[in-house]
């Protein structure tokens, strides 16, 4: 796809896969990369042949090494709470895709590449990760999503502190908390995240679609009322023909041939 100057786009099978490529910025976020994931991910949402997406960055240091500082030092006061909008509204298309979006950590995710990585369906990492929000020893804060998103994940305490620290953390110690679900060697990480994408897209499509929904949408509600949604969307699928020919596979003995509908 040549319209992306700083992405790298790869058709896989069921699966696409997006590369942040700044590697001379250790894939730092700016605002052109911002604008380039927005169109992205507008256009995975309706590409059909885009079931699931896989995030990397560029090169063996870094997956995105924050947001680019040399545009940030310029930005008045109401340049920056535009910029977070942007990214805001940026990392919630990723959230609230509506399909599987799998972080694959390649080294530094800090600031807004953390952010990004928060805002994925879950993450995997290699060893040699590091992790971190370090934006108030820059005397600011995480704007695009961060002091929102790692506390629904990791709990409030320990956000807190990452947050109030800008410690970043490795691998092993992200893997403790829940921050990523799994760690790999860099030689494994991106084919190992494959593994985990094919597992998912063996499934029906509309159960894919329908699970994340409960799980993204109902993490956000009381849980009394996720569980009428998930119970609302239990009812919707059970009408598909997915459903039925799932539990006829299962009753033969064979594999489901789900078509999506």
């Amino acid at each position: 796809m040549s319209e992306y100057q700083n992405l790298l786009v790869e058709p896989g099978d069921g699966w696409t896969e997006l590369t942040i490529h700044r590697p001379d910025k250790l894939n730092a976020l700016n605002d052109q990369t911002i604008a380039e994931l927005g169109r992205f991910f507008d256009w995975a949402r309706t590409d059909e042949g885009t079931r699931a997406v896989l995030v990397t960055g560029s090169g063996e240091k870094a997956f995105i090494a924050g947001a680019d500082i040399s545009e940030l030092v310029k930005m008045t006061a109401l340049d920056a709470e535009q910029s977070s909008r942007k990214g805001q509204e940026t990392f919630d298309k990723i959230e609230y895709l509506g399909k599987p979006v799998i972080a694959a950590i390649n080294g530094f995710a800090l600031g807004g590449g953390c952010e990004l990585a928060l805002a994925c369906t879950f993450r995997t990492a290699s060893e040699n990760a590091q992790i971190g929000l370090p934006e108030v020893g820059l005397g600011i804060l995480p704007g695009y999503g961060g002091t929102q998103r790692l506390p629904r994940i990791v709990g409030r305490g320990i956000a807190a502190e990452l947050v109030l620290t800008g410690q970043r953390i490795p691998a092993a110690e992200a893997h403790r908390i829940g921050l990523v679900n799994h760690v790999f060697s860099q030689e494994e990480l991106i084919p190992k995240s494959r593994e985990i994408i094919q597992k998912i897209l063996r499934n029906g499509p509309i159960a894919i679609r329908m699970a994340q929904e409960a799980v993204v949408h109902g993490s956000e509600m009381t849980q009394a009322d996720g569980l009428r949604y998930e119970a609302t969307l239990f009812g919707l699928i059970s009408a598909s023909d997915d459903m039925h020919e799932g539990m006829q596979a299962f009753l033969e003995k064979r594999k489901p041939n789900f078509k999506g509908c």
